[in-house]
């Protein structure tokens, strides 16, 4: 590995790589990723076949199931290959952020009040079921159609789809390439947050850097944002068990990395994988949709005026379809981001149109009890990491590890001290995503920023936080 300049490093093509990885990090981040398999599996990707240029990895980059968290390839699509473990098993795991009308001082005074709400309105947890019921041909119906379902049935403002990445709907969705199980295990699970890291999170707008990509994006400070993590439950994790098996079992796997099972990007599998992660992906779509119509009934019963708007929902987990130029040609790839987000500069077809001169939204959520960060996407990530950057904090401990050397007590302190209030239905769940199990957010956006990822907007800072 060799700096190539300040916070971004490069590791050689060598042996059976087809391509050098570049890693975004500063001195401190890099050091992080040394603890576990993050640089050994960004070289395993590089190793994949029909990769273009470069294999990439991020500031937030940590271990993850074959694809390191934080990862991001190219493919070629006549000679690539698409993999699960480079989407991850919880598709489309994702973040919306929504503004409000209500500045901090007001929600203080209910911030108890509407805690308890939210919490008995949109269940969390481990294998949650939620009190949004719906039949097997309306679960047909939302796999192929995505948010744009919430729309038809009332669920959705026109503002709410317009602002969500692929309009809420991924197309070449087929809900006959998802299997009954995880149909199944996904039916009765809409609306809910889940567990793991997902989290549904009141903050202030602390800080602003720029007053007039804020504006764009309606964020003012002092007033509340909602920040709603989640993605696709069991059902996208059958989707990715189902198709890993499959693969397995029609080619076989890569000596260098069992989890890099794959298929050609063209191969009928390969197809069918793609319809069933964009069903996937349409689930996950539509369960932050639903939560954001329940948000809406919960605001009525606790402020007489208010407004809740999307300002945007964006993509982890996912792969797509995208143009990018490749040796000076505009070229159409099979761009896969795992923990990743898209960071478009203006100009970009594919952006909601009150955004497209300044460039997408990006959501930069911290770990439980430290701050977030909005940034802008930018050209230079489309030149330099394929229009991507972090999404998130990034594990420094695994869950294992946290629950073993960290006590419940010292994290609620440390989030009592901070004035930010915690609802869970699990202690471990405290343990688990205890801030210090988290690599530092401040860094993290940093580097983003100083590469030229992702410019900084603004600085959110927890109030309240809900936890699976």
């Amino acid at each position: 590995m060799k700096k190539i300049s300040e916070n971004v490093w490069q590791i050689e093509k060598e042996g059976e790589m087809n391509v050098p990885c570049l890693v975004f990090s500063s001195e401190i981040l890099l050091e992080n990723m040394k603890k576990d398999k993050t640089l050994e599996q960004i070289k395993n990707v590089a190793k994949l076949p029909g990769i273009l240029k470069k294999a990439i990895a991020l500031p937030d980059a940590h271990q993850g199931y074959g694809f390191p968290i934080g990862g991001v390839a190219a493919f070629d699509l006549d000679k690539g290959v698409i993999l699960p473990g480079g989407v991850g098993y919880d598709i489309n795991c994702s973040v919306r952020l929504l503004r409000t009308s209500i500045k901090k001082e007001e929600f203080l005074k209910k911030r108890d009040f509407l805690l308890n709400l939210v919490f008995d309105e949109i269940p969390s947890g481990v294998g949650e079921e939620g009190n949004f019921k719906i039949s097997k041909k309306e679960l047909e119906e939302i796999l192929e159609k995505g948010a744009k379902w919430c729309l038809e049935k009332g669920f959705a403002k026109k503002e709410d789809i317009k602002n969500t990445e692929e309009e809420g709907c991924m197309y070449g969705a087929n809900p006959s390439f998802v299997s009954q199980r995880a149909k199944m295990r996904g039916i009765n699970q809409l609306a809910t947050l889940g567990a793991g890291n997902h989290f549904l999170e009141f903050q202030e707008v602390e800080k602003i850097f720029d007053e007039k990509i804020a504006r764009v994006f309606g964020i003012e400070k002092d007033k509340i944002l909602i920040m709603i993590h989640c993605g696709s439950r069991g059902l996208g994790h059958q989707v990715a068990s189902d198709y890993i098996k499959l693969m397995e079992d029609k080619y076989g796997w890569p000596e260098y990395d069992r989890e890099l099972v794959f298929a050609p990007i063209n191969s009928d599998l390969g197809k069918k994988y793609f319809s069933a992660m964009a069903c996937a992906a349409n689930f996950a779509f539509s369960n932050k949709q639903l939560i954001t119509h329940k948000l809406r009934k919960v605001f009525e019963k606790a402020f007489l005026n208010f407004n809740l708007e999307v300002v945007y929902d964006i993509c982890h987990n996912i792969a797509k379809f995208e143009e990018h130029i490749i040796d000076g040609k505009l070229k159409k790839v099979l761009v896969t981001r795992k923990g990743a987000t898209r960071s478009f500069g203006p100009g970009r077809k594919e952006l909601p149109e009150d955004y497209r001169e300044v460039g997408q939204p990006i959501i930069l959520p911290g770990s439980m009890g430290t701050s977030s960060y909005i940034l802008v996407g930018t050209k230079k990530a489309e030149e330099i990491s394929f229009g991507s950057t972090a999404h998130g904090a990034g594990r420094t401990l695994s869950r294992l590890s946290a629950t073993k050397n960290l006590s419940i007590e010292d994290i609620e302190k440390i989030l009592s001290d901070r004035d930010i209030k915690l609802k869970t239905i699990s202690k471990k769940a405290i343990l688990d995503e205890a801030p210090q199990a988290y690599k530092n957010i401040d860094e993290v956006a940093r580097v983003s920023n100083e590469v030229g990822i992702g410019n900084l907007v603004a600085k959110l800072r927890p109030l309240s936080v809900i936890k699976g």
